[in-house]
């Protein structure tokens, strides 16, 4: 079968954003100025063969761990889409 997985990744939270803090002050010079906290990661979405879908999910949790995450600054979830 084939199952979506979405993952998403972000920096850990006591990771400095930089991305995060430039969109942030840009939003506020456009007027937003009650945007706080801006933070930016990436969306990952894979179509995963696997018998079942918690094989579908470990196998995207490897990928991430190998692959897809930076572990040592960056966070993930993942989720099989029905």
């Amino acid at each position: 079968m084939i199952f979506n997985v979405q993952v998403k990744v972000t920096l850990k939270p006591t990771v400095m954003d930089a991305q995060g803090t430039t969109i942030e002050r840009a939003l506020h010079k456009l007027g937003h100025e009650g945007v706080h906290n801006v933070r930016i990661g990436k969306y990952i979405t894979l179509d995963v063969e696997a018998k079942d879908e918690e094989l579908a999910k470990e196998a995207a949790v490897v990928m991430c761990e190998e692959l897809l995450a930076n572990q040592i600054i960056e966070e993930f979830t993942v989720e099989v889409v029905k």
